[in-house]
C-alpha cells in the first residue's frame, strides 16, 4: 500500500475514534470510511503498534496513549499556559501554599507552570521536571480520567510501575482501585510520595472529550490540617473546573 494513502487512512482512523462515544470495530470503522477491510485491519495494525489505537476486547479499537499525547502537547503549548497562568497564581496567593500544573507525557508528569509563594519551600517540581505519574497527585489525577484499556497499555504489569523507597502502588490493580477512588472523589491526594514533609492535592482539567488535558496542584506541608486540605482540594478542583471552561470558549467553532 503507498504510503500517502497509508497515512490518510490512519487520521481518517483517528478523527473517527476521536468522535465516538466509545470503542470502534475494525469492521465498522472500514464500513464508516469506505475502506478495504484488509487496509483497515493493517493500518489499525501498525496504528496500535504505536500506540496511537488500543484493542478492546469484545468491542474494538479505541484511542490509545500516544494519540492522546497529541492532544496534551498541543493543550500545553500557548493556549493552556495562556488561560491557566493567572489562575494558578491567584490560586497560590488566595491559599498561601505553592501551585503548579503538569501534563501526562506517557507514564510521566511534566511540569509546565509552577507558581511560588514566598516563604514556602523550594519544590522539586521545577518547569520540565518529569515524575512517575503514578507516584504524584497531579498524576494520579489525570490517570484516573483515562479508560480501562488506556491504564493497561501504560501499566501492561507491575514492572511497570516505580518503586520509590516502598511508596506507591505494588500492583496494578492497587493503582487501579487508587485511580477509582480519585475519580470518585474528584481530586487526588500523595502524603510525602514526591519530597519529605510535603504532600500535595491535585484535580485534572478535561478537555471537550473528557480526556485529560492537564492537572492543578497545590503542595502543603505535613501536618495541615485537614480542614485545611479539604479547602485546598476545594479551591484546586474550582481552578481546574474554571480553566476547563476557558479553554472550552477558547476552541474554533466547529
Amino acid at each position: 500500500m503507498d504510503a500517502s494513502p497509508a497515512v490518510a487512512h490512519a487520521l481518517r482512523i483517528l478523527d473517527a475514534l476521536a468522535r465516538a462515544a466509545g470503542p470502534r470495530s475494525a469492521v465498522a470503522l472500514g464500513r464508516e470510511l469506505s475502506i478495504p477491510r484488509s487496509t483497515t485491519y493493517r493500518v489499525l495494525s501498525t496504528m496500535a503498534a504505536h500506540g496511537y489505537v488500543v484493542h478492546v476486547p469484545d468491542l474494538g479499537y479505541a484511542l490509545g496513549p500516544a494519540a492522546h499525547e497529541l492532544s496534551w502537547a498541543y493543550q500545553r503549548q500557548a493556549p493552556l499556559q495562556r488561560v491557566a497562568g493567572p489562575l494558578l497564581a491567584a490560586l497560590a496567593d488566595a491559599l498561601g501554599h505553592n501551585a503548579h500544573l503538569s501534563v501526562l507525557h506517557g507514564k510521566d508528569v511534566l511540569y509546565v507552570i509552577e507558581e511560588r509563594v514566598k516563604g514556602r519551600p523550594r519544590l522539586i517540581t521545577d518547569v520540565g521536571v518529569r515524575l512517575p505519574a503514578e507516584l504524584t497527585a497531579s498524576g494520579c489525577a489525570m490517570l484516573s480520567r483515562l479508560t480501562s484499556a488506556q491504564i493497561s497499555a501504560l501499566y501492561p504489569s507491575k514492572e511497570a510501575l516505580v518503586d520509590r523507597n516502598d511508596n506507591g502502588p505494588a500492583t496494578v490493580s492497587e493503582l487501579r482501585r487508587e485511580l477509582a477512588s480519585i475519580r470518585a472523589r474528584g481530586y487526588a491526594r500523595e502524603t510525602e510520595l514526591v519530597s519529605t514533609g510535603l504532600g500535595s492535592v491535585a484535580a485534572p482539567v478535561l478537555d471537550s472529550a473528557g480526556h485529560p488535558a492537564a492537572s492543578v496542584a497545590v503542595t502543603f506541608p505535613l501536618g495541615t490540617g485537614e480542614p485545611e486540605i479539604e479547602r485546598v482540594a476545594e479551591q484546586v478542583r474550582r481552578t481546574a473546573a474554571t480553566i476547563e471552561a476557558r479553554l472550552e470558549r477558547r476552541r474554533p467553532p466547529a
